[in-house]
């Protein structure tokens, strides 16, 4: 397939064009495609008429977009707009990843894709408004929703996680948000295994790994994996405190984990444990 990958060098893209090499790609970032801009984006897809297109990119800084919320909407409501409109009119399939934050949290169970969507701030905000594009100008659309993004690339939980092991003794780390960690390299597989068998089953999908997990839990996962692996942490005790305890910009839904059956059971694949893409990346990021 002729794949057009936008957002080529953030955590999903770098994925998508390591584990897409069994297909023609076209993998752009910013400096060689900006969907904001309408007219660059319905060049782009004319000039290389791509059999489906990918958008990976996205404006992430959860707390930054609060003060910048101009440049959130660019990016996560313009730009999908602009890549839906062309693959719309094209009749080009749009794969377009979103996010559990267009949930309030508020649920005691895990959400479903037809739960009321109620995002806290201006990132979940954005993001839905490109969800909004995309269904209405797209026809033949997927899009994805995901949650805790991980990877060897970029700024990730693990990451960080990962510096501060290795300068401080101690942390203290949200216990009383929960959500599914996902790395970047299984939303990547399951996209180019699940693009050749879309036809017929367009539509919005949860795509998170199992299991449910607080960002506490996921910090101890991270440091055991480490230390297993061989990787010297100073780190010595890690606290559990409250949201309450580290205030942030944005409002975070303390409940965003994703029910995922329905894209299992209508593509019939099996989302792999973010425990396994834990000890891969971590090996990744000490070998680096």
């Amino acid at each position: 397939m002729k794949l057009l990958i936008t957002g080529a060098k953030g955590q999903l893209g770098s994925e998508l064009v390591r584990l897409g090499s069994s297909h023609e790609l076209f993998a752009v970032d910013y400096d060689q495609l900006d969907i904001t801009d309408a007219n660059a984006v319905i060049n782009c897809i004319n000039n290389f008429k791509p059999d489906a297109v990918i958008n990976a990119a996205a404006y992430t800084a959860v707390d930054r977009a609060e003060s910048d919320v101009e440049a959130a909407f660019a990016v996560n409501r313009d730009g999908p707009t602009n890549l839906a409109r062309a693959c719309g009119q094209s009749d080009i399939p749009l794969i377009h990843v979103s996010t559990d934050y267009v949930f309030d949290g508020s649920a005691q169970r895990a959400y479903i894709e037809s739960d009321t969507v109620s995002p806290l701030g201006v990132y979940g905000q954005s993001k839905l408004a490109g969800e909004d594009a995309v269904r209405n100008l797209c026809r033949k659309h997927l899009i994805l929703r995901t949650s805790w993004v991980f990877s060897p690339h970029g700024n990730n939980f693990v990451k960080t996680m990962l510096r501060l092991g290795a300068e401080r003794e101690g942390l203290g780390v949200v216990a009383d948000q929960f959500g599914k960690p996902t790395s970047a390299a299984e939303i990547a597989r399951l996209i180019l295994e699940t693009l050749p068998a879309a036809e017929g089953k367009w539509g919005t999908y949860h795509l998170a790994q199992p299991d449910r997990i607080s960002w506490f839990g996921f910090a101890e996962a991270i440091f055991s994996e480490a230390r297993r692996q061989g990787m010297e942490l100073k780190v010595r005790e890690v606290n559990a405190i409250s949201t309450s305890d580290y205030p942030t910009p944005a409002k975070r839904p303390s409940n965003s984990e994703l029910n995922c059956e329905r894209l299992e059971s209508v593509f019939g694949v099996s989302i792999r444990p973010w425990q396994k893409s834990l000890a891969e990346v971590i090996k990744e990021l000490k070998n680096v």
